[in-house]
């Protein structure tokens, strides 16, 4: 296994609707992949080779080796 890109945190959904969007490494920074979430669910991302950077949308909970954070409303 690479350690290089084995840096893992877990998104929590407060609300339905929770984007969760991958954007890519490289000169150009490109969206890559989407999920969306559902009030409860919670999503366990990576960051690799090819994702270098996620944008939340809505309400989470954020849960990093650096501490909990909570998105802000609107």
């Amino acid at each position: 296994m690479d350690t290089k890109f084995d840096s893992y945190f877990v998104v929590k959904a407060k609300e339905n609707g929770v984007n969760v969007i991958g954007l890519t490494r490289g000169k150009d920074t490109r969206f890559h992949h989407s999920e969306k979430l559902d009030e409860g669910e919670v999503m366990v991302v990576q960051f690799t080779e090819h994702t270098s950077a996620v944008k939340i949308r809505g309400k989470a909970t954020l849960m990093t080796p650096f501490g909990t954070m909570e998105t802000e409303e609107d």
